[in-house]
């Protein structure tokens, strides 16, 4: 009876140290974990600041660029983790292309490593299409760190024809062997190379005593390297030229390349 109530008691005292074990374990672990927590370092989503976007050629900040030429864009990062990813959309919202022109919309996400550092700054140049509508579209730049953090930053930018054709006055009848007047103004951000006058018909009968007429010459002159101008001229038909409609298109070539026609018709008469 003594050796069994013995044997008890050892096992009630075995299970409270086994107990009192189990319980320093379990506070234990309690403890590191809580430390480990109050060490977990949280990081601040980054800081777009100094955000700036214009004509490329001049670094402009005056929020417009022109087709055929590119938009500067540059902004300061301030990131206590890692920069992971810097992405750039710009798009339009409500323009509708005219004919030869399509819509734009840009998106790049750059990974480069002169970006993937702690406060980075962001500096790029994005061409600019020829054959995009004109006006007001949306610009994005989203940034991203290691942690999984981001901030994005917005704005808007004029997009121009880089030339631009106005209050054009162009004779609509023309009676042959006489001339017809051409006038309209032109501005060209890059300076004008030239101006082209191409006139033709289509389907008409050249009757006796008459020539096929097609009319196409280059002027330079006075409008060459020329940023606003008036393109004013007098154009000769000739008295042998058959009589009906003709198409014209007045094509101005800039220094860039970069080009813009307008077309009309105009009727020759006996």
């Amino acid at each position: 009876m003594k050796t069994i109530t013995l044997n008890f008691k050892l096992n009630i005292i075995k299970m409270k140290s086994n107990f009192k074990f189990l319980a320093i374990i379990a506070l234990a672990t309690i403890f590191f974990s809580s430390c480990s927590n109050d060490n977990e370092i949280t990081f601040n989503a980054p800081e777009i600041t100094n955000f700036e976007y214009g004509e490329g050629s001049t670094h402009s900040t005056e929020q417009e660029a022109y087709k055929g030429s590119d938009i500067h864009l540059e902004a300061s990062i301030t990131a206590e983790a890692t920069v992971s990813s810097i992405t750039l959309s710009i798009h339009s919202h409500d323009l509708t292309p005219d004919k030869d022109e399509v819509e734009w919309n840009f998106e790049q996400v750059y990974t480069d490593a002169k970006y993937l550092v702690i406060n980075p700054t962001f500096h790029e140049h994005i061409d600019v299409p020829t054959n995009i509508p004109s006006g007001e579209y949306h610009i994005e730049l989203v940034v991203t760190d290691e942690e999984g953090n981001s901030t994005e930053i917005e704005g808007h930018i004029q997009i121009l024809d880089s030339i631009l054709l106005s209050e054009i006055s162009i004779d609509t009848t023309v009676a042959r062997g006489s001339d017809f007047h051409t006038e309209f103004m032109i501005d060209a951000v890059n300076g004008i190379h030239s101006i082209t006058v191409d006139i033709h018909a289509h389907g008409l009968t050249v009757g006796t005593g008459e020539v096929e007429w097609d009319y196409e010459e280059e002027f330079l002159g006075n409008y060459h390297e020329q940023t606003s101008i008036e393109f004013h001229e007098h154009i000769d038909v000739p008295a042998t030229a058959p009589t009906g409609e003709y198409h014209m298109i007045f094509t101005v070539e800039d220094e860039d390349g970069n080009t813009k026609a307008y077309e009309t018709h105009i009727d020759i008469t006996a």
